[in-house]
């Protein structure tokens, strides 16, 4: 009997098997690489308001990630979180003192540059202002928690325009709440009222924030100050609201580096400055810009100097700057370097915790 020829088994390709595990090779580098370019990117793309300003410097790092050799995941977690933490302690916002005035000053264009500067570089969600024309009690501070806010038309004697000007404003209850909470806990006795703006803010603000060609667009939340003339109240004042600055939320201290009324009018023919001006200006630069340990002290000896009642026959425009320097903190001051006169007086602008100095300000002198 013949037997049918029987066909032999088919074999596997003895190169399927590496073909498998070479794709899989291939497909496993091509996710590691995509999931390593999407950590850079991504972490580039969800930049915050406050981290803006040093946007370029980390898209710097989002290009350094994407031709660099798939580096570990790890490692790029761990460069993104250091980052982030040192933006994080750089976005702390500064603190702004500016003198308050007219919107007719001589000075509208640099109040202007200070505006544009704290528009778009700074970028706050909120504004909480201490002006020299709102004193509550002797032991009492005393929050704005209005949130729609009329002007107020605090001066007198002065050209009828001056008592039509508007200036655009909301504030806010959550801002405000966030303020009482933390005089509380600082121990300030505080409450909430509802109050219109009074013209140590809406002066310089509209100068500052021009509503059409540069509104501010975050509410404004005015704090008073004590009712009575000591400069430890007041610095401690500026300590207790200075954790606001980690929460984006601007501090703006509103006052005049120089205020006798009846110097001014007295003067009013002669731009010159009166002598003590420059002296009381100069040993308060020399306070303001003095090391963190040893500014509290220097700003407070100011109130002793023998020219200090010339300059300021009252202190309530002189201590909104102990408010700012006591929310500075440790911050470094870069005072005014340059300053703008007008019948006697001085007015200047400051901030602390910016490389850039903001230079002078205008003035209704009131």
């Amino acid at each position: 009997m013949s037997s049918q020829p029987t066909t032999p088994p088919t074999q596997q390709p003895p190169t399927k098997k590496p073909s498998t595990l070479t794709a899989l090779s291939i497909l496993t580098v091509l996710i590691a690489v995509s999931l390593a370019f999407f950590i850079g990117y991504n972490t580039n793309n969800n930049t915050t308001e406050e981290q803006q300003p040093h946007s370029q410097t980390a898209n710097l790092f989002g290009l350094k990630r994407f031709f660099s050799s798939t580096p570990a995941v790890s490692r790029e977690i761990s460069k993104t979180a250091s980052r982030k933490a040192g933006s994080e302690k750089m976005s702390r916002t500064p603190i702004y003192f500016l003198s308050h005035g007219g919107t007719d000053h001589p000075a509208y264009k640099k109040l202007g540059q200070i505006g544009k500067e704290i528009t778009t570089k700074v970028k706050p969600k909120a504004v909480v202002v201490f002006s020299a024309h709102w004193q509550a009690g002797r032991d009492t501070i005393q929050v704005n928690t209005a949130e729609i806010t009329d002007l107020i038309y605090d001066f007198y004697g002065f050209p009828s325009h001056f008592y039509k000007e508007k200036y655009p404003n909301v504030g806010s209850r959550e801002v405000a709440n966030k303020v009482l909470d933390l005089l509380g806990k600082a121990g300030i006795k505080a409450e909430g009222v509802k109050r219109g703006l009074d013209h140590g803010v809406w002066a310089s603000f509209k100068c500052a924030f021009e509503p059409e060609s540069n509104p501010l667009n975050v509410p404004i939340v005015q704090v008073s100050l004590f009712k009575n003339e000591d400069p430890v109240a007041h610095y401690r004042l500026g300590q207790a609201v200075s954790s606001l600055r980690d929460e984006n939320i601007l501090i703006i201290v509103s006052g005049m580096a120089v205020h006798n009324l009846r110097d001014l009018w007295f003067s009013m023919n002669d731009s010159r400055p009166l002598p003590y001006t420059t002296s009381f200006d100069e040993a308060l630069k020399k306070a303001a810009t003095a090391p963190p340990a040893e500014r509290e002290q220097a700003l407070t000896d100011l109130l002793k100097r023998p020219d200090a009642r010339q300059a300021h026959p009252t202190f309530d425009h002189l201590l909104p700057i102990h408010v700012g320097a006591g929310a500075a903190g440790d911050d470094v001051d870069t005072m005014v370097d340059e300053l703008n006169t007008m019948h006697g007086h001085i007015r200047k602008c400051g901030k602390f915790a910016m490389r850039t100095p903001s230079r002078a300000c205008s003035d209704i002198s009131n």
